[in-house]
Order: C-alpha cells, then sequence, then structure tokens
C-alpha cells in the first residue's frame, strides 16, 4: 500500500487564481502532481491561456524540474511566462527617470 502526502497546486492567472489541495502517492514528480490536480478540477470553468502541462514548475518560488519528487506540505506552482522582461522594465523606467526612491 503506497503512503499519500498533501500538496497543494496553484496557478495565477492575472484576474483568476486556482488552488487545490490533494493527497498524491509519495514518491510523486511535480509533473505529475499538476496532472492530477487538472485531473480532479484544478481549473474547472476557468479560462487559461497556457498549457500546464509543459508550463514551468516551482516550489515555493523555486524552479523545479518535471522530475522533481514532491514532498508533503510542498505548494507546486505552475508559472506563466512573465508578461514584460524585468531587465527591460527597469531600463525604460531609468532612461524614464521614473524610479522612486523608497
Amino acid at each position: 500500500m503506497s503512503r499519500e502526502i498533501d500538496i497543494d497546486v496553484v496557478l495565477a492567472m492575472p484576474v483568476e487564481q486556482f488552488l487545490l489541495s490533494l493527497s498524491v502517492p509519495a514518491g510523486t514528480h511535480a509533473r505529475e502532481a499538476v496532472s492530477l490536480a487538472l485531473q480532479a478540477g484544478l481549473i474547472g470553468h476557468g479560462r487559461v491561456d497556457i498549457d500546464p502541462l509543459t508550463a514551468p514548475l516551482g516550489i515555493f518560488s523555486e524552479r523545479v524540474s518535471d522530475e522533481y519528487v514532491v514532498k508533503a506540505g510542498d505548494r507546486v506552482e505552475i508559472y506563466r511566462p512573465l508578461q514584460q522582461d524585468p531587465k527591460e522594465l527597469r531600463r525604460q523606467r531609468a532612461q524614464s527617470g521614473s524610479f522612486s526612491h523608497q
């Protein structure tokens, strides 16, 4: 009998966030966890413009490979592409002088 562990799988879109807590067999890989979450209704009737089965993944804001073995309490994050390159955004702000000094 396989031991189960509890994890969360999350996907944040600009307007809507999806979170599903589920139990998965110990030894489950991150990509497998995403697949299981999708089968369990992670996205439901929401509309997303990315493919969660190929999007980059992370655990608590740290990128991981598809083969990462999830641990109890992990939050598997499905990342969407950045809308703007942070370096380019900083360069544009520096050129326009719109940096705020905090």
